[in-house]
C-alpha cells in the first residue's frame, strides 16, 4: 500500500506491505507492479515492514 502526502495531488510518500502497523491513516492499496514503480523511483520505503525487501527491489 502507498501512503500518499498532504497537499496538492498528494503525492505519495512512502510504501508499506499491506498489514504494516507504522502507516499512516491516510494510506490506499497499490498493485505489486505499481508500488515496485514506485519504489524505484525514488519513493521511500517503510523501514519496519521492508516493502522493497519482499518485492525483492536491489539498490
Amino acid at each position: 500500500m502507498v501512503e500518499p502526502g498532504i497537499g496538492n495531488g498528494r503525492p505519495p510518500i512512502e510504501v508499506h506491505t499491506g498489514g504494516c502497523y507504522a502507516a499512516g491513516k491516510r494510506r490506499r492499496p497499490v498493485p505489486r507492479d505499481e508500488a515496485r514503480r514506485l519504489l524505484t523511483s525514488g519513493v521511500r520505503a517503510c523501514t519496519h515492514c521492508k516493502p522493497d525487501a519482499q518485492l525483492r527491489i536491489l539498490d
